[in-house]
């Protein structure tokens, strides 16, 4: 699947909207400085029919001091044109003064509103859109918004009077030559509807084919180490070539129907101006007109024609305008993380209501965790979750406050939104609790959903049934953002920002860290590197942090996740990238931390695995056994299978 197919709608097919429908959804951006773009509207107008007042002190010109031979009128005639004519430059001076401020405005709200909604969306729409896509409605598009709203928007109605006006004053000139250059009206009207439908989609198409071009050089941009490593520039030129071949067909396939309905509404008045004059000629050789109305005449039809001759460039930027707004609020409408997760009753094998089969995960959870309720001190005690084939319908025994405490999973299932609906879900039921002060490590095959159950902690996704537990509290009754302060994580990609060092670690605590908090922090993930750098913690480590090792990167993500000494501590896979004496520095600094938090560490080596209390097995969506580290060696065959990577194990 092309990036634009995953992200982009096929506009013949799905194009709901009018023109005027969609720009009317600019209206709440556009009412806060609704009087200046009104006032600059009028100030337009004025301007654009002062030109039409020219005309008219021709006539005079010609049927008075012309014909009189009166140099003096000639004069006065001349003076009244230059005043005309500095008056129509003035006037259009001050329209473009009130619409730049106020329009510039409008561009950095709407952009702003978008990166902030773009901040509240959940990962699963980021996962599933390209960036260039995203890039390319918060630049290209509302670009072309604030272009509409300065010209295109003015200028079809300003237009639209002058030419309503300046055929008015032709028809009071001489009404037969008036309606021979209204002639060509109705083709030209029917010549722009085409035009408006066709050139609607090749717009939206050619938008998309932008954002599929600033994807592949933004990809390109971020994976040069890859592209020149593997030595794959020529490939990626190609692909870059033929995205840029198929937006060139696009842009021509415009400025072809561009030129078609220029061709027209150029050549078709034109024409009607031809056999206004040769009429008007017969006319005035005949006595029946006189020679000033004659060139006040043909003087207003020229004056028109710039109106006229706009009508096509005017509409293609109203189409590209109206496509930039339907891609604008394509992302706009995108919902964002709500404050309640949405509930399924989706239940393989059942047909329960979504919260009968809550329920039922719930009193699962109880029943399982109830030997470890009863013995909160026995960090190295074995839990059993229940297997694939029991009954989730066990009855439940009360909790107690102990029970509660930590971090629990009840009867959590997951499946994600755009999977589709006969497939198994990635989590099914998984009943787990993390005791309070107790660090868990979470251990499966790889593909098992260990990085996706560490996710929904934070809420990064929703779970689809089921419901997780703060100390008793579910996480879906907390604002996230006390959530997200509670709860600190940690990736197994770290990413880092174009900020200097400190900033980057400093982020996951409260704005009131300092620099004791941060050398704190670098001290646990043993990134003490950070102050032999240029300008040590001020250092500027780059995009992505690609100007620091692997495993420098990793280390300062894991001195993000713990600067803020974070309630709960979620940590997937953390030491990945890290030499053998480094992680056995980090793990015994961590281990100082983890005594002070509750934590879940998605763990591959043994090495990890040791930091943790106890440790859970994921496999087949489900917990499938709790106890240490040695007693799952013992009892549990997939357990060793995974810590020793004996492939004969499997066999």
């Amino acid at each position: 699947m092309s990036t634009s197919d995953a992200v982009t709608t096929d506009p013949a097919g799905t194009r709901e909207h009018t023109t005027v429908s969609s720009l009317l959804r600019l209206w709440p951006y556009v009412r806060p400085v609704r009087a200046r773009l009104f006032g600059a509207a009028v100030v337009a107008v004025v301007a654009s029919c002062t030109g039409l007042v020219i005309p008219l002190v021709l006539k005079w010109m010609v049927d008075g001091p012309v014909t009189d031979h009166d140099p003096a009128g000639v004069w006065l005639g001349a003076l009244y044109l230059l005043l005309l004519g500095i008056a129509e430059a003035v006037l259009f001076g001050l329209r473009r003064w009130l619409v730049a401020r106020p329009l510039a405005g409008v561009e950095a709200d709407m952009r702003a509103d978008l990166y902030r909604h773009l901040q509240r969306l959940p990962v699963a729409f980021h996962d599933r859109w390209a960036s260039g896509q995203l890039l390319s409605r918060g630049t290209t598009d509302l670009m072309l918004l604030r272009q509409f709203l300065a010209f295109p928007l003015t200028f079809l109605l300003v237009n639209g009077v002058t030419i309503l006006v300046g055929v008015l004053i032709m028809l009071d000139q001489e009404w037969t030559l008036g309606l021979v250059l209204l002639a060509p009206a109705l083709p030209v009207m029917i010549v722009c509807w085409i035009f408006e439908r066709r050139y609607s989609l090749v717009a939206r198409r050619a938008q998309d084919q932008v954002g599929d071009l600033t994807t592949v050089v933004e990809e390109s941009v971020l994976g040069i180490r890859i592209i020149k490593g593997f030595g794959r520039h020529r490939s990626q030129a190609r692909a870059f070539r033929e995205l840029s071949r198929t937006l060139r067909g696009t842009e021509l396939a415009k400025a072809r129907l561009l030129a078609s309905i220029w061709a027209v509404i150029v050549t078709l008045p034109e024409l009607a101006i031809g056999a206004a004059l040769i009429l008007g000629t017969t006319q005035v050789a005949d006595d029946r007109l006189s020679a000033g109305t004659l060139v006040a005449f043909l003087s207003t039809a020229l004056a028109l024609r710039w109106p006229v001759d706009s009508i096509g460039f005017l509409l293609a930027m109203s189409q590209e305008a109206a496509t930039a707004t339907e891609r604008y609020f394509e992302v706009m409408d995108a919902e964002a993380e709500s404050s309640k997760p949405p509930r399924s009753s989706e239940d393989s094998g059942s047909s329960e209501p979504s919260g009968a089969a809550e329920r039922s995960a719930t009193a699962t959870a109880v029943a399982t965790g109830r030997d470890a309720a009863s013995d909160a001190g026995r960090d190295t005690a074995s839990d059993t979750a229940p297997d694939a084939g029991e009954d989730p319908e066990a009855p439940a025994s009360a909790d107690t406050a102990a029970g509660d405490g930590g971090l629990r999973f009840h009867g959590v299932r997951f499946r994600y939104p755009d999977a589709p609906a006969d497939t198994p879900p990635v989590l099914d039921r998984v009943d787990l609790h993390i005791r309070s002060g107790e660090s868990m490590a979470l251990v499966g095959a790889t593909g098992t959903g260990k990085t996706t159950l560490t996710a929904l902690v934070p809420r990064l996704h929703e779970v689809t049934s089921g419901r997780i537990t703060l100390d008793g509290e579910d996480i879906t009754a907390m604002p996230r953002e006390e959530l997200r302060t509670r709860v600190a994580v940690a990736f197994e990609e770290p990413t880092l920002f174009s900020a200097s060092v400190g900033e980057n670690v400093l982020m996951g605590a409260e704005d009131t860290a300092g620099e004791a908090d941060l050398d704190r922090a670098l001290a646990v993930a043993q990134a003490d590197f950070a102050h032999t750098l240029p300008q040590g913690t001020a250092t500027q480590v780059g995009e992505q942090g690609l100007s620091l090792s692997g495993g420098q990167r990793q280390r300062l993500a894991l001195a993000r996740a713990v600067v803020g000494r974070p309630r709960f501590l979620v940590l997937d896979d953390p030491l990945s990238a890290l030499d053998v004496h480094t992680e056995a520095a980090v793990e015994a600094a961590l281990r100082r931390v983890l005594a002070e938090t509750t934590a879940l560490i998605v763990a591959h080596r043994p090495s990890t695995v040791l930091l943790a209390d106890r440790v859970a097995l994921l496999s087949g969506g489900r917990i499938t056994a709790v106890g240490t580290h040695h007693e799952l060696l013992r009892t549990n065959a997939e357990y060793a299978h995974l810590m020793s990577g004996d492939e004969e194990t499997e066999r």
